[in-house]
C-alpha cells in the first residue's frame, strides 16, 4: 500500500486529538527554552545596566536573523494557543457538565488546579505578551549617550519603579508558574518521554522548574522596585 504524501500524514496528525497533544508539546518546550533564555537574559541587568544593553544590541545586530526568530516563535505562540483552545473545547464537547468538584486524580491523571485552569492561564499569558512587546520591545528608545546603542536598562527600571508595572510583572509570573507547572510534565507525557519510573520525579521536576523561571523573572521588577537595582 502507497504510504500517504507527507502533506497529507501531517494534516491527519493536526486533525486528531493525540497529534494535537503531541504538537502542543514540541510547541510548549520550544516556548518553554526561550522563556529561559529570556529569563537569562533579564538577569544580566542584575550585574549591570552596560551589560544588558550590550546583550540587547547583539540581539539588535542579528538584523534579518532576528526577525525570523521572532517570527517563528511569534509562530509557535500562535499555533499553541489555537491548539490550546481546540483541546479545550474539544474536552467541553466531550464531557459538556463536567464535575461539580475536582479533586486530584492521582497517576496517571495527577489533575491539579494548574492542569484544570491552563486555558485560562495560557490566554492571560497571550494578553500579557501583547502587553510586554508594546512597553519593551517598542516602547520609548533610549540611546546610550554618545552611542546609537538603545538604553534598554533605562526603559526597564522606569517602568518596574512604578508599582502597577512591579507588581502586575509579579503576578503574571504566578499565572506563568502554574502553567509551566502543569505544562512542561504534560508535554514530555505526550511525547512519550515519560514511563512509569521516571514520571513522578518528572513531575516534581516540572514544578521545582517552574518556579525556578518564575523568580528568575520576579528579581528583576522586585529588585528595581525596592532600589536593590538601579
Amino acid at each position: 500500500m502507497t504510504p500517504a504524501p507527507v502533506p497529507n500524514r501531517l494534516l491527519s496528525l493536526y486533525q486528531s486529538s493525540i497529534g494535537k497533544k503531541i504538537i502542543t508539546g514540541i510547541s510548549g518546550l520550544a516556548l518553554v527554552t526561550f522563556v529561559i533564555v529570556h529569563m537569562v537574559g533579564n538577569l544580566l541587568l542584575l550585574g549591570s545596566a552596560d551589560s544588558y544593553n550590550q546583550y540587547g544590541h547583539h540581539l539588535e545586530q542579528l538584523g534579518p536573523l532576528l526577525g525570523l526568530i521572532e517570527a517563528t516563535l511569534l509562530g509557535f505562540v500562535g499555533l499553541h494557543i489555537l491548539l490550546g483552545v481546540q483541546i479545550f473545547l474539544g474536552s467541553l464537547r466531550a464531557r459538556p457538565q463536567g464535575y461539580n468538584t475536582y479533586v486530584s486524580a492521582g497517576e496517571p491523571s495527577l489533575q491539579t488546579v494548574s492542569s484544570r485552569t491552563m486555558i485560562f492561564t495560557g490566554l492571560g499569558l497571550g494578553c500579557f505578551l501583547v502587553w510586554h512587546l508594546l512597553t519593551f520591545k517598542f516602547g520609548i528608545r533610549y540611546t546610550v549617550p554618545g552611542s546609537d546603542i538603545r538604553d534598554l536598562a533605562r526603559l526597564v527600571v522606569e517602568k518596574f519603579q512604578q508599582p502597577l508595572y512591579a507588581f502586575g510583572y509579579t503576578g503574571v509570573m504566578v499565572i506563568l508558574a502554574s502553567h509551566l507547572r502543569h505544562g512542561i510534565w504534560s508535554a514530555l507525557q505526550s511525547l512519550g518521554a515519560l514511563d512509569a519510573r521516571v514520571r513522578p520525579g518528572v513531575y516534581g521536576l516540572s514544578l521545582v522548574l517552574a518556579l525556578g523561571i518564575a523568580l528568575g523573572f520576579v528579581a528583576l521588577p522586585l529588585g528595581i522596585y525596592w532600589g536593590l537595582v538601579e
